[in-house]
């Protein structure tokens, strides 16, 4: 299954839809492995109209194509894949958003990005700083990839927002007092407009919203952001140079309702929508 309207080749698609279900140093409520194929199916029952942007994602040339093939349990194998895997698309032109899986597979990807933008800036919307600088010994792991991230692009090119969950070292970290905003979205306009028409990649952890409105992530922290709010904020980076993005950490099996993959579906709607021109 594809995602909602995906052109039926690559061929002429401008942005690629790409799977990345690895889960492997998820350390409290694994799952996301899950959250490609939850999403993909839970697209097609959103309309393909946004009346958010007025635009229809018939309008955008986009192709879904499927899941990276990815072991289950080496994970600097799985890094070498995923960063070989994008950078070979980026070499030919194209775009891409990743659907997660766990935070860590943004790292491969952005050193992926960051070999076609040297100038490349990353925008974090998560609830979690993951900035350690190793997590029960391990130096690859969904709690330390915007360590690994910032040591490929720099500490002054990561702004994190949404941050509510950290260790108190975190903030003696370089630019973490310009660059971190806590507990909210606040800065944006300000972050965006010192950035300028640097190339973006954004990475959006799921668990920046608040559980209240996505309760199926493995790590749930109280006190996030609504759904409106993230919508304001993908809807505010028109006109800027978004490269490319992820969202990863939904794990589907924790709110049976379905609503969360419901709601991530309708957050990659929108990004395609604002990057897929």
């Amino acid at each position: 299954m594809r995602f909602l309207c995906s052109l039926p080749s690559i061929k002429k698609a401008k942005t690629v839809l790409v799977g990345v279900p690895y889960d492997g140093t998820s350390t409290f409520r694994p799952g996301s492995r899950f959250a490609p194929a939850s999403i993909r199916e839970s697209s097609y029952g959103l309309e393909s109209y946004s009346p958010y942007q007025d635009k229809d994602l018939r309008e955008i040339k986009f192709f879904d194509m499927g899941d990276i093939p990815l072991s289950y349990s080496d994970v600097q194998l799985n890094l070498k894949i995923i960063e070989s895997f994008i950078f070979k698309l980026l070499i030919k032109g194209k775009r891409t958003i990743c659907l997660g899986g766990e935070h860590l597979i943004s790292y491969p990807i952005i050193k992926a990005y960051k070999r076609k933008h040297k100038d490349l800036v990353v925008i974090q919307l998560d609830a979690h700083s993951d900035l350690a600088d190793s997590f029960r010994g391990e130096k690859f792991s969904h709690a330390t990839v915007m360590r690994r991230a910032a040591e490929v692009v720099g500490f002054e090119n990561l702004y994190q927002l949404g941050i509510r969950s950290m260790v108190r070292e975190d903030r003696l970290l370089p630019k973490r007092k310009e660059n971190m905003c806590m507990f909210n979205l606040s800065k944006k306009d300000e972050y965006l407009k010192e950035i300028g028409d640097r190339p973006i990649y954004l990475t959006i952890d799921l668990d920046v919203l608040d559980p209240a409105y996505f309760p199926g992530t493995g790590t749930p922290e109280p006190g996030g952001i609504t759904f409106n709010e993230l919508l304001d904020f993908i809807l505010s980076l028109k006109g800027s140079r978004i490269v490319g993005a992820d969202v990863v950490e939904l794990s589907p099996h924790y709110d049976t309702s379905g609503i969360s993959s419901i709601t991530a579906a309708k957050i990659v709607r929108e990004l395609l929508l604002i990057i897929g021109d």
